[in-house]
């Protein structure tokens, strides 16, 4: 924390200033000589002297005069109008002068030089006028009180120049917020600058008043002073340098021009990439119109051609693989027997169709094999699942959920997360801060007359205001107090050591508007009145102390200053920055922030969180107390953290509610009713509730695998998996038993025969949509991303248990439920019988018929596919066109709950912040500082390369609005050299050569030896006094102490002999005012990319001059949360892709190693994904981890909507696309419509009442968003496209039982016939 106890402290070096009324006489004298008077401030006055100069013989007054003033004659006869105690006088007060602008020569010589002809030169009374004087009534003798001195424009500005940009590398400030009083640095000017110095009411360090008086030209008798100028970019002499980059922009390299922006592609004047997809979609639409229209339609046929689609007890003995018998008249017989039909010859297909039909056959024989011995044995099989699930399931006790953000997003071997592990491994973690931020209502603007005219302040500046806002400040700082547990024991206090003692609640660093008043009311409300008559009151103070923080009426009670644009916000307009609008009096708001200390030791973090707990709650309390002219917005640095865990609570009820929803519905739509009568017969509510549980069973062992396994769970598992399992989970179950309904019972076939029977019809297309889900979920756990990588892992192997418990528990159950059904027994009652006997029902069930009658036809009928087709590609035209602009990111209040004090505070930090993070460039350990040559590529000062660490980290600050960095960041190695260089900072005991804090008696000064550049002469003396330096506070003696500022910032290690050797370090800035996610990734890029830069360039320069290297990296407490922002959509793309590609290569094999049919399901899907993303800029979603997590559950859902119907497509037994398409959408998109749309879709609909915004947006919106798209596609454009472009069938030989006779095509094509006419 940079720490300086006076602002204009050189201003004593005037002290020795004296004149002599003027008398008009040809030949100059002097106005004063020796010191007469000292008054109550210890301030040196001069005796009023009228003659000729005196001799100077006195030999260390002399060196004194020639080492201060070397433009003075040394001819062996020094003749001067001041005596050896002015001239030590003189000395003392430029040493202290020096401390502040010494870094820069040319100005500190510019200002000597005048300061030397004032004190001592023979022709005072040129340009210098006794105006009043007073006599000492002790000695009787008189002394000036007043003096003009006229002094020349030219001199005056180009000194002015020289300094106004020469740095003070602890505060990161300029020299001027210290040396120009309440103007500071910002407001100050050349005369403002010499005024201040000379005027004994605002410059408390003036010995009396000098009035400056500005002429180019001689004025009445006197001729205006005019010493010489040295510009800033000139050396002094041939022993000095020209000042550094960083003091004097003269000396800077010129940088390279600022590059263009790119300019936009356009075409003819438009957006060339949205020119481009719209010339695509229009030549592309074109030619497949022409295509329909002149080339003729080979692919629809006659529906008398074709087999069509009788009764389900007759389309299952055309097209619908049956399995021999388990009868034991038919234990012989196998595929291919007699009996058997083919569609299509062996011999008329090529090698891959035959591998991949027998490949088919294999599974569809398996998978019935599979079903009939888990139908014979359903209690063993069930007894087995419960073993397996509950030995899994009691995993969950070892689970650990991470809601700590880092763990969330941050990947451990990520740059960010690696160099914040190192920062707080070698420095202390970033403090912790609790922060209030308290705006007016209804209270007027504050209008207060002064001699500069009338001042207008904001509506924070009244006084009731303010006064409740002292009063909240007290509250705070009391919390605790009575217990013991005050701030005080864990509050971040720069300025205490252990020669300070036990620390109080006063020594605490507070940012507040109430330190420039200390605090006190007394303070506050005191008055006074200027020389123009006007009153001076809390005002005027704030006037001041806003100008320069640094002056030492302004320092807050921990011995610091408070920086206006931490303590005040909204004073700065939409686009001004900080540097060039610091209107501190229009603030609309007032912030406290309160800084703990932080610890890597979690366990010593222990009292800082019970006292942030006490903090929310007292704020809780508060703000319903609170007076009706304040808003207030609070956060501690605790609260992110518990409020994340708080939202994953607050919305479970919604979610129980949605979940709930879909349990209703999918235990009622199971059934088939066919009467009210039959109701408790045909109903599958046990069968449904069951299915749900296997799902939800399946996620706990998941969940309980991976907790044996260590693997933390995140928040989004617990929110997303569930959902994701039932989406797939439930579209299996519906299949399953839709197709057990409509696939009746075969004359002399059993119950376990028509079990195996249904699942080795769609037990292929469920292994095919498992294996393609599960495959894309593990290599997402190939992801970075925490969030991701347990996402991707978790819902994986939930998939996985999922199929496994279907195809083991849930095919058992439905054998159960069949015997029931058979034997007329009652759902949920099964112990009671119905009155009716029992018939098989008819498997057309509504749906079912409308899609048969009156969907499929329609959307496949001749004019509406190409339209179909031509709307789609146009979708994923505009999609693709609108999804690279996309936002990317999160804003932090789309993560909280609408209710949270953390949602308001977000949005006032967005209205009233005025400054940014604080970042710090990370010097790793290696380099060897006591090198002069490390020295000079790391430090701003003399001697300094020009294209060192810090000179190139203040010329990035010139390019604010693409750096993002406010201003030179401080150094604490310059601080080194010019504390070092002075002579009244270093102390030590002499009995054990340790270092002493100047307050205590009894301390020998250092005398530390310097080489030529004024540094620290040799190694060990560097190592030795370094430890010195850093214990040192900074004081009025000694501003440059480096304890407050370095304490933290220098990583080095006690050796022998107290010897610190430096290892690791840090240079401190701070970045702009950042306020979206895209201002925080970008800063961060930005950083990123000056620190690669100085890395480069002084990795350069070292390896020419010492054998040496240096790394360095930014860091800031932000980057790690917002780094995976930097390559978001390359992540994205990257695991969508790599997804896509394992889905074609599952679906090639899995169906049979048909390759048009995987390349549809892989178009169908990215048509899929492209309309999500172009979903998500038309709903402003950003692109995160969030939406990230969605896209990878948006293919797994996906894959359900395209494979069953791509799967069922090929197997058709019809002979034309159209056909099967036709078969495929009405057997397949009624179990896909049923089982995921409308399931999904009612238990979405309850997450747009969330309290949570995240669950809206991401989840209430991307989840609709999929479901819309998903069937869409599925049950609109696939068929289409299927009818079009689809694969020819796999000829697959179909198994029937011996003695069956199929039904002749041609009663199922009179029968159809008359529904369907595909034709028209």
């Amino acid at each position: 924390m940079p720490l300086n106890n006076f602002p204009a402290q050189f201003i004593v070096l005037f002290v020795i200033y004296t004149s002599l009324s003027f008398i008009s006489c040809s030949d100059p004298h002097c106005v004063w000589y020796g010191e007469c008077n000292s008054d109550g401030n210890l301030h040196k006055q001069n005796c009023v002297y009228n003659g000729t100069a005196k001799p100077l013989e006195d030999k260390p007054a002399l060196k004194i005069l020639l080492e201060w003033c070397p433009h003075f004659p040394n001819d062996g006869n020094v003749r001067t109008c001041c005596d050896p105690n002015q001239l030590q006088t003189m000395s003392s007060n430029l040493v202290q002068a020096a401390a502040i602008v010494k870094r820069c020569p040319s100005c500190l010589q510019n200002l000597v030089n005048h300061i030397c002809d004032v004190t001592c030169s023979v022709n005072q009374s040129h340009f210098m006028n006794v105006t009043k004087v007073k006599t000492n009534v002790t000695t009787g003798k008189k002394y000036v009180t007043s003096v003009d001195i006229h002094i020349s424009n030219k001199y005056v500005f180009g000194t002015y120049d020289s300094c106004k940009y020469v740095s003070v590398p602890s505060s990161g400030q300029l020299a001027m917020d210290m040396m120009c009083g309440d103007w500071g640095a910002s407001a100050c000017s050349a005369t403002k600058w010499f005024k201040f110095l000379g005027s004994t009411k605002e410059n408390p360090f003036a010995p009396f008043q000098m009035t400056y008086k500005f002429y180019d030209k001689p004025f009445k008798d006197f001729k205006p002073l005019n010493p010489h100028v040295t510009p800033c970019n000139e050396s002094v002499n041939e022993n000095s340098t020209a000042c550094s980059c960083i003091d004097c922009e003269g000396s800077c390299p010129i940088p390279p021009p600022i590059p263009e922006p790119p300019k936009p592609f356009e075409i003819l004047g438009f957006d060339g990439y949205i020119f481009v997809i719209i010339l695509m979609y229009v030549v592309t639409t074109g030619i497949f119109l022409i295509y329909i229209w002149v080339v003729p339609n080979r692919l629809m046929v006659v529906a008398r051609d074709e087999a069509e689609y009788g009764s389900p007890s007759q389309r299952s003995r055309m097209h619908t693989p049956t399995f021999p018998s388990d009868s034991p008249s038919n234990k012989n017989e196998t595929l291919g027997e007699e009996g058997n039909i083919q569609n299509v010859s062996e011999e008329k297909t090529w090698f891959l169709q035959r591998t991949g039909n027998a490949f088919e056959k294999a599974l569809e024989n398996g998978f019935y094999k599979w079903g009939v011995w888990c139908a014979q044995h359903p209690w063993l099989v069930l007894c087995v699942g419960i073993v397996a699930a509950v030995g899994l399931g009691c995993g969950i006790k070892f689970l650990h959920v991470t809601t700590d953000p880092v763990e969330l997003w941050a990947a451990p071997d990520s740059r960010s997360r690696m160099e914040r592990e190192y920062f707080d491994r070698h420095f202390e973690p970033f403090y912790r801060t609790e922060q209030v931020i308290i705006r007016s209502v209804g209270l007027d603007r504050v209008y207060h007359n002064t001699s500069e005219g009338e001042l207008v302040f904001g509506p924070v500046f009244q006084r009731e205001f303010l006064y409740a806002v002292l009063d909240l400040q007290n509250k705070i700082l009391s919390i605790g107090q009575k217990e013991n547990k005050g701030l005080e024991k864990i509050c971040f206090a720069p300025m205490s050591s252990v020669f300070t003692g036990t620390v109080n609640v006063e020594q605490c660093v507070v940012q507040s508007i109430w330190g420039y008043y200390q605090n006190s009311i007394e303070n506050f409300n005191y008055t006074d009145t200027d020389p123009d008559g006007y009153i001076t009151n809390y005002l005027d103070t704030f006037k001041k102390c806003s100008q320069n923080r640094y002056n030492v009426d302004c320092l807050a009670p921990y011995g610091g200053p408070v920086d206006p644009a931490i303590a005040l916000g909204g004073f700065l307009k939409p686009g001004e920055n900080l540097q060039d609008h610091p209107n501190y009096d229009n603030a609309s708001a007032v912030i406290l922030t309160f800084l703990v200390n932080n610890h890597n030791n979690k366990t010593n973090l222990a009292p800082a969180l019970e006292w942030e707990k006490k903090f929310i709650d007292f704020m809780k309390n508060w703000i319903k107390t609170k007076p009706d002219f304040m808003d207030v917005a609070f956060t501690s640095e605790r609260s992110i953290e518990d409020e994340l865990d708080r939202s994953s609570h607050s919305d479970i009820f919604t979610i129980l509610v949605s979940y709930l929803i879909m349990f209703v519905y999918i235990t009622i739509s199971l059934g088939h009713i066919r009467n009210s009568s039959h109701f408790l017969i045909d109903s599958k509510i046990t069968l449904g509730l069951c299915g749900v549980m296997i799902v939800l069973v399946s996620v706990a062992c998941s969940v309980g695998f991976f907790g044996y396994m260590g693997i933390p769970a995140t928040l989004i598992i617990v929110e997303v998996i569930p959902f994701l399992v039932l989406a797939v989970g439930v579209d299996n179950i519906f299949i399953l038993v839709q197709t057990h309904q409509r696939e009746g019972v075969m004359p002399g076939e059993s119950c376990a025969q028509h079990v195996g029977r249904t699942l080795g019809a769609v037990g292929p297309s469920m292994l095919l949509t498992t294996v393609s889900e599960c495959c894309c979920f593990f290599l997402g756990g190939l992801s970075d991303m925490p969030a991701v990588h347990a996402f991707a892992l978790y819902a994986g192997l939930a998939l996985f248990i999922d199929f496994v418990f279907q195809i083991t528990c849930f095919v058992s159950l439905l054998a159960l439920d069949s015997e029931r059904q058979s034997e007329n027994r009652l759902d949920v009652c099964c112990c009671c019988k119905g009155s009716y006997s029992f018939e098989e029902a008819n498997g057309e069930g509504f749906l079912y018929r409308f899609f048969k009658k009156r969907y499929a036809p329609f959307i496949l009928s001749k004019p509406v596919r190409p339209v179909v087709l031509i709307l789609f590609w146009g979708l994923f035209c505009v999609s693709i066109a609108v999804g690279p602009r996309v936002e990317v990111g999160l804003e932090q209040e789309l993560s909280m709950p609408e209710d949270s004090h953390v949602m308001k505070y977000f949005e006032f930090l967005k209205d009233y912040l005025s400054i940014g993070p604080p970042v710090y460039f990370v010097v790793r350990s290696g380099l060897n500082y006591t090198d002069p040559t490390v020295q000079n590529v790391i430090c701003s000062g003399q001697f300094c390369d020009s294209d060192s660490l810090t000179s190139q980290i203040y010329i990035a600050s010139k390019r604010q609005n693409m750096t993002y960095i406010a201003h030179a960041a401080s150094s604490w190695l310059d601080d080194y050299f010019d504390w070092s260089s002075l002579s009244n900072c270093c102390q030590y005991y002499p009995q054990n050569h340790s270092y002493c804090p100047r307050e205590m008696p009894n301390c020998l000064p250092c005398r530390i030896p310097h080489n030529k550049m004024n540094r620290p002469l040799n190694s060990s003396i560097f190592d030795h006094y370094l430890q010195f330096f850093l214990e040192d506070n900074p004081d009025s003696q000694c501003a440059k102490g480096g304890h407050a500022a370095y304490s933290h910032a220098v990583n080095y290690v006690k050796g022998t002999n107290n010897i610190s050797e430096v290892g690791a370090s840090y240079f401190m800035t701070y970045h702009t005012v950042l306020k979206t996610s895209k201002d925080y990734y970008e800063a961060l890029a930005a950083a990123r990319e000056v620190a690669d830069n100085v890395t480069k360039t002084i990795n350069s320069d070292l390896s020419m001059k010492a054998n040496e290297t240096i790394e360095v990296f930014p860091y800031s407490v932000f980057y790690v949360f917002y780094e995976q922002y930097l390559g978001m959509w390359y992540i994205t793309l990257r695991s969508l892709l790599v997804s896509v590609l394992v889905i074609f290569v599952v679906t090639f094999i899995l169906i049979g190693l048909n390759f048009m049919g995987s390349v549809i399901v892989m178009i169908t899907i990215s048509m899929i994904l492209a309309n999500i993303i172009g979903l998500m800029y038309w709903w402003n979603i950003s692109l995160n981890a969030v939406s990230l997590v969605n896209l990878v559950m948006a293919m797994g859902i996906s894959v359900e909507f395209c494979s069953h119907i791509v799967h069922y497509f090929i197997n058709s037994s019809k002979k034309s696309r159209l056909h099967r398409a036709l078969d495929s959408l009405i057997n397949m998109g009624t179990s896909v419509l049923s089982g995921i749309t409308l399931t999904k879709f009612l238990g979405i609909a309850v997450l747009a009442f969330a309290h949570s915004e995240i669950f809206r947006v991401f989840y209430f919106r991307m989840y609709l968003g999929i479901i819309i798209y998903g069937c869409l596609h599925g049950l609109v454009f696939l068929p289409v496209l299927l009818s079009y472009l689809g694969p020819n069938g796999q000829g697959i030989v179909h198994v029937y039982r011996e003695g069956y006779t199929p039904i002749p095509s041609s009663d199922i094509v009179e029968e159809t016939s008359r529904e369907v006419n595909i034709q028209k």
